[in-house]
């Protein structure tokens, strides 16, 4: 009888499906046949600095809230080590009237070692996806030497790849990790700028009321830190930090035809005032995170992160304030 017991004890065990994966663990890679999902939505709240951009728009020192963000992280195992990934992110933001995919990736990423001790090293490679919409946008001019581009979205118009390591170490409970990328954008005329408010001799002069130009490539670094520890089955702590540095644009040539020469001259110089926009900024980015597994294939997260930036003059992404809090749904099956 006792012996029967304990068998039926045992098989009920081995039942059991194993606890999943923790997805908020920064080296979360799924094993073969695995998929995930991490769906989140939060809200941000922005205060704008005083670079020359935004004092041209009147805009220096302005409150954007709220700007609400939702973004889609997806993967699934080809095997234990190599992995099918995406990722996409949606921010919009109604005081400013802008809105649109400001993110896009989709990737392979490979286990390249995995050592007894904890240690790993992944490496990965990503298709940049900022060409699968037009960069859309106006120029506004507020005088005849200087203006401005009023942004519609947050896509670059440009495709172009990622390519990164993560590395990184678990101990017991702790896990600590990093990572280093680099982006490089390829040059395209994937926009429409509206300039229209140019002048009113614009159509005699046989410009169109929008353009398109050919914008130079780009190299943008990408790096951060991140520490998880797992408390328990249930919950879950990460807190991390990240760099983003986004390069000046520029402009190459105009890419619309003007056959009216007077127009074209005009246009063309336009287009060299731009060939560096100075619009470059630099982000430092802290997070904190807690998760609760509500069961073996879902588990909710609550985050929050802060962002200081530097911006060049011409920039419009800097700030004296970001702050954005939100949740994530992650599943696996």
């Amino acid at each position: 009888m006792k012996k029967t017991l304990k068998m039926a004890v045992a098989a009920s065990v081995l039942t059991v499906p194993a606890m999943a994966a923790n997805l908020e663990n920064p080296l979360y890679l799924p094993t073969a046949g695995e998929f995930y999902s991490k769906t989140g939505a939060g809200v941000m709240y922005k205060v704008t600095d005083d670079t020359a951009a935004n004092k041209l728009k009147d805009h220096a020192g302005a409150t954007e809230f709220p700007i609400w963000r939702v973004s889609e992280d997806l993967g699934l195992g080809i095997t234990d080590r190599l992995a099918l990934r995406g990722s996409f992110a949606y921010t919009q933001a109604d005081d400013i009237d802008r809105k649109g995919l400001n993110h896009g990736r989709a990737g392979l990423i490979y286990r390249a070692f995995e050592f007894n001790d904890g240690t790993v090293f992944d490496i990965y490679a990503d298709a940049h996806l900022g060409g699968v919409n037009k960069m859309r946008g106006s120029y506004i001019p507020v005088s005849l030497t200087t203006g401005y581009f009023q942004y519609d979205n947050y896509s670059n118009g440009r495709w172009g790849a990622d390519v990164g390591v993560r590395f990184g170490k678990t101990w017991s409970k702790l896990t600590t990790s990093a990572f280093v990328e680099v982006l490089k954008t390829f040059g395209s005329d994937n926009n429409v700028i509206n300039v229209s408010r140019v002048g009113a001799l614009m159509p005699s002069f046989g410009i169109p009321s929008e353009i398109s130009v050919d914008l130079k490539s780009t190299t943008e670094i990408n790096a951060g830190l991140n520490a998880f520890y797992q408390l328990n089955d249930r919950w879950s702590f990460g807190g991390g930090f990240k760099y983003n540095h986004h390069a000046d644009n520029g402009v190459k040539s105009l890419s619309t035809e003007i056959s009216n020469p007077y127009g074209n001259a005009f246009a063309q110089k336009l287009v060299a005032s731009l060939s560096d926009m100075q619009d470059g900024f630099d982000e430092f980015i802290v997070s904190l995170s807690v998760a609760n597994q509500l069961t073996d294939t879902t588990q909710v997260a609550l985050y929050g992160e802060y962002t200081f930036d530097t911006a060049h003059d011409n920039s419009q992404n800097g700030s004296d304030v970001k702050a954005e809090v939100g949740v994530r749904l992650n599943l696996a099956f």
